[in-house]
């Protein structure tokens, strides 16, 4: 008797399997045809990150340290540098600049804890999630790849106005 039950059981099994993939097959496709469509993304979504500079064009990070000690994975590796040169002169505000700043994104979670440690609001998440590589080494982004006059930004995609729902597993039909 046990071998009858366990294949009704299992041909119950395969018809409420069946029966859910056919319900899904006229309901409205969610897929983006990337990159021929510009992707959606929401305002708060977190990229590749940006360097800020101030108005006159000098970098906003006194190399405070206060990013990677906030960083969980411990990707972002910063040396400081003093520039004793008057304020026209300098590369940064302040006499205090970062040298080197740079970002591991192998290790990079994208928590977003550097943005909301820096004091100066010198580094922030940008739009750019076209960080893909061939190479693990490309992954190491340095202090000209993240400043924001000199990264690339990518054109396939679009911010979502505050009013639209992007949400696509939230929905229902």
């Amino acid at each position: 008797m046990s071998l009858i039950s366990d294949v009704i059981q299992s041909t119950v099994a395969v018809v409420k399997g069946m029966k859910r993939t056919l319900s899904e097959i006229p309901r409205e496709k969610w897929t983006v045809q990337y990159p021929e469509d510009p992707v959606t993304v929401q305002p708060r979504y977190r990229g590749q990150h940006l360097l800020h500079v101030d108005e006159a064009g000098k970098e906003k990070c006194v190399a405070c340290y206060l990013c990677a000690a906030a960083c969980p994975s411990d990707c972002i590796y910063i040396e400081a540098e003093t520039d004793p040169r008057p304020y026209a002169d300098r590369v940064g505000r302040d006499e205090r600049f970062a040298k080197v700043y740079n970002i591991d994104y192998g290790r990079c979670i994208f928590c977003g804890f550097c943005v909301e440690a820096c004091p100066k609001d010198a580094i922030t998440h940008g739009y750019n999630f076209e960080i893909s590589v061939y190479n693990r080494t490309d992954l190491l982004k340095t202090k000209e790849d993240l400043l924001i006059t000199k990264q690339k930004q990518s054109k396939n995609y679009r911010v979502a106005l505050s009013t639209e729902d992007v949400d696509s597993e939230f929905k229902e039909i």
